[in-house]
């Protein structure tokens, strides 16, 4: 998955950030992630994956945009200046193709050596990345670096049966695929250019964090480490989407992307 050719490269790290319907954090998620890995050269890919509660409005009179089939044609158009070493890059979907579908664009705009996922919402802090791109950048004993929510550091107590799933979805994972982690569901997900150039992400939905993660894994190849993260998680009143019907469909993806992981 190559990145646009007439973007240039950045010597750093591109967050990549899938969004919608968060007007009551955008703002707030921009802000913090700009202040992130201070002295480090950032790029923000922020797709709005058609936001319909003010959303888009925001990012419209914020930065200047493109729509996704003008990504070829005019990228520059959707580059803010750069402020605080960090670029801000804007691109709409003209409709709803899910989080992987949002996050599929952010990957092939991205120019960072380093890159990572990052939710619009403020469940996640960007603090922990400091910890994962040390790992891969200063000490470079990583290629790629999970972030869990199961490592003793502060998080919310919510449901249960987000709990449940989240652990039987990784352990099923680990067997399939022989590893140890403990939270493939986890938003923090960071990994070098070269990871980047070797997946095929075809997934729209939550499915993306599966097939990620089992492309990663069988590929025999890349160093994987996981940290613990903190985490703020929201209640659905709140506005958390991800439900039961995303956890049946990620038992299926567990056996489907074992099977034919770039498909």
């Amino acid at each position: 998955m190559n990145s646009a050719a007439s973007f240039p490269t950045v010597p750093g790290v591109s967050i990549l950030m899938p969004v919608y319907n968060e007007i009551g954090s955008i703002a707030d998620i921009i802000g913090i992630v700009k202040a992130s890995l201070p002295g480090i050269s950032k790029e923000v890919v922020i797709v709005d994956d058609g936001s319909n509660d003010g959303t888009r409005a925001w990012l419209a009179d914020n930065f200047r945009t493109i729509v996704e089939g003008d990504i070829a044609g005019g990228p520059a158009a959707s580059v803010n200046p750069a402020t605080d070493e960090c670029i801000i890059r804007v691109i709409f979907h003209s409709r709803n193709k899910g989080k992987g579908g949002a996050i599929q664009t952010a990957m092939r705009v991205a120019t960072g050596a380093v890159l990572v996922i990052q939710d619009a919402d403020l469940e996640y802090d960007p603090e922990d990345w400091n910890v994962m791109y040390g790992l891969i950048a200063t000490k470079k004993v990583a290629d790629v670096v999970y972030g869990s929510r199961f490592y003793g550091k502060p998080h919310r107590s919510l449901y249960f049966h987000h709990y449940l799933a989240n652990r039987l979805i990784s352990m099923i994972f680990n067997v399939l695929c022989n590893q140890t982690l403990t939270d493939i569901e986890t938003c923090y997900k960071m990994f070098t250019r070269e990871v980047l150039q070797t997946l095929n992400i075809t997934a729209n939905d939550f499915g993306i964090e599966v097939q990620i993660s089992a492309q990663i894994a069988l590929a025999r190849k890349w160093r994987i480490y996981e940290t613990g993260i903190h985490y703020y998680g929201r209640t659905y009143r709140e506005g958390k989407k991800i439900n039961w019907k995303d956890g049946l469909k990620a038992l299926w993806y567990l056996i489907r992307y074992r099977i034919s992981p770039g498909n």
